[in-house]
């Protein structure tokens, strides 16, 4: 099992955010970006595998400052030497799908090699419907949600998906689709050098084009979608091999949606899958508590909740609520605890991938850089199968 880094980020503790508008503050940003450079650097040396971050905008309230996961990537790629950086995710609906591949593939060259993609379809619409106002009727889509907005965002997603492979994968591209056209049709271009040393045209009329440069990585960089939940975003995972990462659900609905993906990839069950995890280390189990109440779950009940997120935790059958300190859904406790609670859900759930969300602002930079330390020296070589970070 792989261990990956995720950052929203945040900015500010819990103080600063309840003071308001925490967004605005330029001196909270800083202080982030010096948290997250120490803490990328310590988990280079640690040994984890990657860093990854989301992709929000106008988060005036504090969480999720992360408009430019891209960049993220970049600014802790120059300060680390092994350490792989990705996105979850760009949010396709509300992004120019040629200017994705080339910000990724321009990212692979310049770490080397390094780069991860991650894609999401967006659900805030606050931001969302601005961002995607261009492309016709595409909207944020929340999670759950099943309607003519929801169609709308996944036809959308998948289109600017496929341009996006292609332009990776393919010397020349020409697109034509619902949302795209690569390029626009009846394009002039009549220079001379395109005709001694390029290529895409016929007649004076542009017919394709060269994305470039292509990535470093072939056929493409690694792929992952946060954060599938539902049959269809799991099918459509195991057909494009594109590792889905899941966000804590009932045990029962987790199983049923790694079975799903092994059954149509044909792979062996949770070769493909990834799982978020809070993840908070301390001395003790009521430490690790009180770290995690005051930050994670402040977070979870204030921002990821009224966005339905904690409806996946349902029992699909009776409605009841899974306790998320059961079945590994958080790994928060001391260092024996976490190793019980992450033994306990690989036990039951057979996963590629751990995400360990660590709450940067929300949580103690200095426990933050503690629990990175426990978690890979003390906890996962404990841990069958997952004793290489």
């Amino acid at each position: 099992m792989k261990v990956s880094l995720f950052y929203l980020p945040s900015v500010g503790s819990r103080a600063d955010i309840e003071a308001g508008r925490a967004g605005l503050r330029g001196d909270l940003y800083d202080q982030m970006l010096r948290e997250l450079s120490e803490q990328a650097r310590a988990a280079d040396a640690l040994g984890y595998d990657s860093i990854s971050f989301t992709e929000h905008h106008f988060h005036v309230e504090g969480f999720e400052l992360s408009n430019n996961p891209v960049m993220l990537d970049l600014f802790v790629a120059m300060q680390t030497e092994r350490l792989r950086v990705g996105q979850l995710g760009i949010v396709l609906p509300a992004e120019n799908p040629v200017r994705v591949a080339e910000n990724i593939a321009m990212l692979d060259h310049m770490t080397g090699g390094r780069a991860n993609a991650g894609f999401a379809r967006g659900y805030q619409r606050r931001w969302v419907d601005t961002l995607a106002q261009q492309v016709h009727g595409v909207h944020g889509a929340s999670p759950h949600q099943h309607d003519e907005i929801d169609a709308a965002n996944r036809a959308a997603f998948e289109e600017c998906f496929r341009i996006v492979k292609a332009a990776w994968t393919e010397d020349f591209l020409a697109y034509d689709g619902r949302y795209w056209k690569v390029p626009v049709e009846g394009t002039p271009w009549e220079l001379e050098a395109t005709a001694r040393y390029g290529g895409g045209v016929e007649d004076g009329i542009v017919r394709s084009v060269a994305v470039v440069p292509k990535p470093v990585q072939k056929p493409h960089p690694p792929l992952f979608q946060p954060f599938a939940s539902s049959e269809r975003s799991i099918r459509w995972c195991a057909e494009e091999a594109v590792t889905a990462i899941l966000p804590p659900l009932h045990p029962g609905t987790e199983r049923r949606l790694v079975d799903l993906y092994a059954e149509v990839s044909g792979r062996a069950a949770g070769d493909g899958i990834g799982v978020l995890r809070d993840v908070v280390i301390a001395d003790t189990d009521e430490e690790a508590w009180a770290i995690w109440a005051d930050g994670p779950l402040f977070c979870g009940r204030n921002w990821f909740a009224p966005f339905g997120f904690d409806r996946g935790l349902a029992d699909p059958a009776t409605g009841d609520m899974a306790d998320v300190t059961a079945h590994g859904l958080a790994l928060v406790g001391s260092v024996d605890t976490v190793t019980r609670q992450l033994e306990s859900m690989l036990e039951r759930l057979p996963v590629s991938w751990l995400f360990a969300w660590l709450y940067i602002g929300l949580s103690p930079h200095d426990r933050i850089l503690r629990t990175l330390e426990d978690l890979a020296t003390k906890v996962l070589p404990r841990v069958t199968d997952a004793s290489d970070p």
